[in-house]
């Protein structure tokens, strides 16, 4: 059995892994999806406030409070920001560190250093005239989302507060020492945000390589094909 633990990416939450619930139980893993503080069923939390350190220290308390040991930290979009925190301090508890189309920053980068800066000029606009000066509203859905799901997460997306996305992260090296996993979603978006990292994954040692054929959220829209893969992570590396 292999414990996972997910930081899942901006404007979402724990309800959008809920495809892989069964999938997990049927094989006989653990899955663990907190929401962040703001997100989903703790959006009463929602603040100016909220940046990377609150997120961060979301997924480090659920090591300590279910004391998880041997995890299988993955990162999704945004969550690779936090997952790559958590890791940093909380690396004896994992056993692994999986970027599912996320983010991998090195020391001393935030979200917003990883963006093009048309799209973060387009947030900063955004954030002014709609989002109250702090709340960055949700990206649209890969065009692949079937109706029935796009009605789901509409309903339940809410807006990610700015700071999550500015704050950068300290890393010492703690993180990078741990086996790592890259999965490049073979569908990207126009932009195409996670090719870097795909890059990235192929010139640096230290790294796996995984692609999928799905858009960025497989969890939604492949969940099946993506456990098939995170099996195959946890068995052969």
């Amino acid at each position: 059995m292999a414990v996972f633990l997910v930081a899942h990416g901006a404007w979402s939450s724990g309800w959008a892994w809920k495809k892989m619930r069964p999938l997990m139980q049927a094989r006989g893993h653990a899955l663990f999806v907190p929401s962040l503080t703001g997100l989903g069923e703790r959006a009463h939390l929602a603040s100016a406030a909220v940046d990377l350190e609150t997120h961060i220290r979301d997924v480090a308390a659920v090591l300590d409070c279910e004391d998880l040991r041997d995890v299988v930290l993955i990162g999704h979009s945004y969550g690779g920001m936090v997952a790559t925190g958590v890791a940093e301090r909380m690396h004896a508890r994992l056993s692994r560190l999986v970027y599912l189309d996320a983010f991998v920053p090195q020391n001393g980068q935030s979200m917003f250093d990883l963006l093009a800066p048309q799209a973060r000029e387009n947030i900063r606009a955004q954030v002014s005239a709609t989002g109250d000066g702090w709340r960055v509203a949700p990206n649209p859905l890969p065009p692949d989302t079937s109706a029935e799901d796009r009605e789901w997460i509409r309903a339940r997306r809410l807006p990610q507060p700015l700071l999550t996305m500015l704050q950068s992260v300290s890393l010492g090296g703690a993180a990078s020492a741990l086996p790592r996993t890259y999965i490049y979603c073979q569908r990207p978006n126009a932009a195409d945000n996670f090719r870097q990292f795909k890059e990235r994954a192929q010139r640096e040692p230290g790294w796996r390589l995984h692609e999928i054929d799905s858009s960025h959220s497989p969890h939604v829209t492949a969940p099946e094909l993506l456990m098939d893969l995170l099996e195959k992570i946890v068995r052969d590396g």
